[in-house]
């Protein structure tokens, strides 16, 4: 059923990426009847490639080419970062999409409200958690609760708190060809049972079920081309036996995550976009945000085995609020969220070694741990550049990623919310608790920001670029402010958004 398009079919879209955003937006652009070529740079797995061990996983996932500054974590294969996260799915609130009315003005930080409301993305979440069967939304059962779920739940409840299960985009019942959890963790390894949401799984398939869609792995874009008037044309890209060659394109759409989408705008500047394309108002690759994270670790007197079961199973949301009298704007989200023994004995204590380590490790099945994910506010220098001192193996300048500093907003708002955390171990009478700092940054988001006006970020409402009409953002790269929930559901409403809007203005003659 997979099609096969010309290089110079100047009628397909083309989609680079095939992540939350790149791989839902291709299906639902097949579905409507349009042809896509999706360019993954990754390999595409199979599900006999996947397997439940952490490093192996590791090894397969990541997004290795070279980079210089702040560590990232991305991945590097068809279903994009769908294949590592952990499967929240929360939606934003009203206030999360408004911070510059709601915030007023914060020093050092980049405020901008949202162009939409939640109001206009309400039915897209409600699009967006059918498609990928959201537990406790939408009539989805919730999961069964795990043990680790059952103690953090008993330990918040003594202070006078408390978590649920979910929202999960795990299926907690068969559904959509693909089985329900088997509860056996490695969520963010792949999930071998394939009950977990990616792409991957989902949307690629039934995207090549259409005969509208060709899935390109192993091409890496380089280079977006444009005509005289700077209308895109194509995109400059190596296949996967190191030619390069350029698929023609009637509309493109970038989705290749918040470094490596405006990395290759910067590295598409040509005479007529002299700082990179869609670039007039100088905010490509700004505003840089990755959520304020931190996990907190805590062992009992009696075992837990948190591995057993999904690797984050539950929330807690009544920090998630805009209360100025805490002493910082937004809120966060406390999410029960364990990793396996290896990354665990990795992390627990980072830079330390001896007993002071091995001795929380032996209590791995004792232990427990909660993540912070709090509203990261935007700053104009926190940005994605060039370094044009390091090329990558097509010869290409890479990614520098500037050392971000955590707002103080962000610095107030994780002492809360690990003092928060801290009450709600003591208050179940943990052993031990453990402050681990941030891991390597994987909630990728703005850097191609939407703005209401062209001179405050790169697209509209829509995702479309201010400067090029048949140019379009389609991942996290978006969004204007990061709230305090995990990005992957409102990703995929935007992509869905999309879908209908390009559908409306290529049959409208407007693109």
């Amino acid at each position: 059923m997979a099609a096969k398009y010309e290089l110079n079919d100047e009628s397909v879209i083309v989609v680079v990426g095939s992540g939350a955003g790149g791989g839902t937006l291709a299906n639902e652009l097949c579905q409507k009847g349009h042809k896509v070529v999706c360019l993954e740079a990754g390999n595409h797995l199979t599900w006999q490639d996947i397997v439940n061990d952490e490093f192996e996983m590791y090894g397969k996932l990541t997004w290795q080419d070279p980079r210089t500054g702040q560590p990232i974590w991305i991945v590097k294969a068809v279903g994009g970062s769908t294949l590592h996260w952990a499967g929240l799915s929360i939606r934003f609130k009203e206030y999360e999409l408004k911070t510059r009315t709601t915030y007023g003005s914060v020093a050092g930080a980049n405020l901008l409200d949202w162009p939409i409301s939640l109001k206009e993305l309400e039915p897209y979440y409600d699009k967006a958690e059918t498609k990928m069967g959201v537990t406790g939304t939408q009539g989805f059962p919730r999961q069964p609760e795990t043990n680790a779920f059952k103690v953090v739940q008993y330990c918040a409840r003594k202070a006078g708190y408390s978590f649920e299960m979910g929202p999960s985009a795990i299926n907690s019942v068969a559904r959509d060809g693909r089985p329900a959890c088997q509860m056996i963790g490695f969520c963010t390894s792949g999930c071998k049972s394939g009950a977990k949401w990616s792409t991957l799984y989902t949307e690629i398939p039934k995207a090549d079920a259409t005969g509208k869609f060709e899935l390109r792995p192993n091409s890496m874009a380089l280079q977006i081309q444009h005509d005289r008037q700077g209308k895109v044309t194509g995109v400059l890209y190596v296949d996967k036996s190191g030619t390069q060659q350029v698929q023609k394109a009637r509309i493109v759409c970038v989705a290749g995550n918040s470094i490596e989408s405006p990395r290759l705008l910067l590295n598409s500047a040509s005479s007529l976009f002299k700082d990179g394309m869609a670039n007039s108002s100088g905010q490509v690759g700004r505003n840089y945000m990755r959520h304020a994270t931190q996990h907190v670790y805590a062992t009992f007197e009696q075992p837990v085995n948190a591995h057993r079961g999904i690797h984050a199973p539950g929330i807690m949301r009544s920090e998630a609020r805009h209360d100025p009298s805490r002493g910082f704007g937004g809120g966060y989200h406390l999410e029960i969220f364990d990793v396996g023994l290896p990354f665990t004995a990795l992390s627990v204590v980072p830079g330390a070694w001896g007993r002071k380590v091995s001795s929380l490790i032996e209590q791995y099945d004792h232990m427990v741990a909660v993540w912070t994910c709090g509203e990261d506010l935007p700053q104009a220098e926190a940005r994605v550049t060039l370094d044009n001192s390091i090329k990558d193996q097509y010869g290409l300048p890479v990614p520098n990623i500037a050392p971000v500093t955590d707002h103080p907003n962000d610095v107030e708002l994780l002492k809360h919310a690990r003092k928060t955390l801290e009450t709600i171990y003591r208050a179940g009478k943990a052993k031990d608790i453990v402050w681990r700092a941030p891991f390597p940054n994987s909630h990728n988001m703005g850097t191609l920001r939407m703005s209401a006006r062209p001179g405050d970020g790169v697209c509209n409402a829509w995702g479309q670029t201010h400067d090029i009409k048949n140019l379009f953002i389609s991942d996290g790269s978006q969004f204007t402010s990061s709230g305090a929930c995990n990005p992957t559901l409102t990703i995929v409403a935007l992509a869905i958004r999309q879908a209908d809007y390009v559908h409306e203005q290529m049959g409208a003659g407007a693109i």
